[in-house]
């Protein structure tokens, strides 16, 4: 059997490697308009940053160790142009002859990926101005910052690459600045965990301007000097553009492969398009969210990797399904590492769920063990089901968020419910967990929302000024809210002082533990207008 593979990379090349170890038989070619043919492409930040050293770490494999290792035919440096599938033959261009040529299949996959959108705007062409899509592109970047020693840096684009961009260069001592026409950014986050996370980039130098949007990029003598926004113009030494990218898949028109709105091919659940023998993934396709079955576009590595796996054992004969993706994602940024999967509060409640969400402040550990931090954690599910929707973590000084976010992804793929999974048998020991694990403390309290025994309200509710109306009562363990009655724990055995039992009471601590205990306590006295505030004082900004 024939197969012909369009693009390399992650997709591609996992096609290709599958099928050759499954049935040495076949013959397998890879086209690519790419030198390269397989590349480390979100390892592209690290290397601005010299977290990565060698640029030949880059690249995973060059055409000629690849086609030595799998068996697989490589012909790179050639782009296709069109797909003829009636008579199974894709045409193309060799972009060193200017040759024209012709190759046959008997099944066919389009891996072909997607490229960074370039808006025409005024300056996209001056030195100084950056993608991050490909080696090449960090390669020059960091050519460029070790040349030129630039103080300021702008990045257009606050998605995951983005801000691992701009942590790397912040962290060469560059003045950092992120723009993002979104109102809120990283995607995927519900608005009390973003409002976190930029706090806390501002905190280490790097500003975050949202809902501004990009207008053009101000040279000098041919060389960049000044972006223009719709709100302001900012001097920078150079810019990176990472505002997203589009499917590459203009060469499809005319071929009868159905395309989705957003370009990318529609496959379905064996990663099929609508024409027999054709396959997509990667990049260039939309796949489907595994919770809502709706399509979802999943541009990632991991999500390029398990389709390209399961279309080669399809094409095999098999007849596996891709199940769908949850948006599963993690960054590092500094001193904060963030992660998230499955659907936001928001999301959850516009796809018809009785969406309930908890957010939680715990430890990452033991706390008595040396460098032990702490988790913020959301957590929503289905309120009449317990399904777990969605989990979005952030975890400072390093702890490890993946941890949360993997624990995640296996619940709502197995489709648990928070009753299964609050006693899993979970690893703890003092260097690595806390003896009810984290995620299991997050469940329990979502449990207790759920049941009446927490009333409480997230950090997003509480900034939408829905409980200004409320007296304030600081539960911490030494008081920390300026002229707010502060009550101890250790000595609530009666009625509060200065508090009516008919008072509708915001309890606040530092974590919102405490605020917790003091609910339960103040209960037992009669008060029942109580209301925790999650996350307290570590979370939200208390008025």
């Amino acid at each position: 059997m024939k197969v012909l593979i369009l693009g390399g990379v992650a997709a591609g090349t996992k096609v290709a490697a599958k099928l050759k170890r499954e049935n040495r038989n076949h013959e397998v070619k890879i086209l690519t308009d790419s030198k390269d043919i397989s590349y480390a492409g979100c390892g592209l930040p690290y290397y601005v940053g010299k977290v990565i050293k060698d640029r030949e770490e880059l690249i995973v494999n060059t055409p000629k160790s690849f086609s030595e290792l799998t068996g697989v035919e490589v012909i790179t440096e050639t782009k296709v142009t069109k797909i003829n599938p009636d008579d199974k033959t894709v045409e193309a261009l060799d972009l060193n002859s200017n040759e024209n040529k012709e190759y046959i299949y008997d099944k066919l996959v389009i891996a072909t990926g997607a490229s960074p959108i370039k808006p025409p705007l005024e300056g996209m062409d001056l030195d100084g101005v950056f993608f991050m899509r490909t080696p090449e592109d960090a390669i020059r970047l960091r050519d460029e910052i070790e040349e030129l020693k630039p103080r300021r840096a702008t990045v257009v684009g606050g998605g995951f690459i983005g801000l691992e961009v701009a942590e790397n260069l912040a962290a060469q001592g560059m003045i950092t600045t992120v723009i993002d026409m979104a109102e809120t950014i990283p995607p995927g986050f519900d608005k009390e965990m973003t409002d976190y996370i930029l706090n806390h980039l501002a905190e280490h130098r790097i500003m975050v301007f949202t809902g501004t949007k990009l207008d053009s990029i101000i040279g000098e003598n041919g060389r960049v000097k000044q972006v223009k926004t719709d709100k302001h113009k900012m001097n920078t030494d150079i810019v990176v553009l990472s505002i997203g990218i589009r499917a590459n898949t203009q060469f499809l028109d005319g071929s009868g492969v159905e395309l989705m709105p957003n370009g990318t091919v529609k496959v379905n659940e064996y990663l099929e398009t609508n024409i027999p023998n054709i396959y997509a993934v990667g990049d260039c396709a939309t796949v489907s969210n595994r919770i809502t079955n709706k399509p979802a576009w999943s541009p990632m590595g991991s999500t390029a990797n398990i389709s390209g796996r399961i279309a080669a054992m399809n094409i095999n004969g098999e007849q596996n399904k891709y199940n769908g993706a949850l948006g599963t994602a993690v960054a590092q940024l500094p001193g904060l590492n963030i992660g998230r999967t499955g659907l936001t509060e928001d999301e959850a409640k516009k796809a018809g769920y009785e969406a309930i969400s908890v957010v939680t402040v715990v430890d990452d550990k033991a706390h008595y063990f040396p460098g032990s931090s702490l988790f913020i954690i959301k957590m929503t599910a289905d309120k009449d089901t317990k399904k777990i929707l969605g989990v979005q973590a952030l975890g400072l000084d390093g702890s490890a968020v993946d941890k949360i976010i993997d624990i995640a992804v296996t619940a709502i793929s197995l489709d648990g419910d928070l009753e299964e999974i609050k006693d899993l048998d979970l690893a703890y020991a003092p260097p690595f967990s806390t003896a009810i694990h984290p995620f299991a403390h997050t469940v329990n309290i979502l449990l207790n929302k759920i049941s009446g025994d927490l009333v409480s309200i997230t950090p997003q509710e509480y900034a939408e000024g829905n409980f200004d109306d409320y007296k304030i009562m600081d539960a911490a363990i030494i008081p920390e809210l300026p002229n707010v009655p502060h009550v101890d724990l250790n000595k609530l055995d009666r009625e509060v002082k200065g508090f009516d039992k008919e008072d509708k009471i915001l309890i606040s601590c530092n974590k919102g533990k405490r605020s917790y205990l003091v609910q339960n306590r103040l209960k037992h006295y009669g008060y029942e207008n109580t209301v925790v505030l999650e996350g307290g004082s570590i979370v939200n900004k208390i008025k």
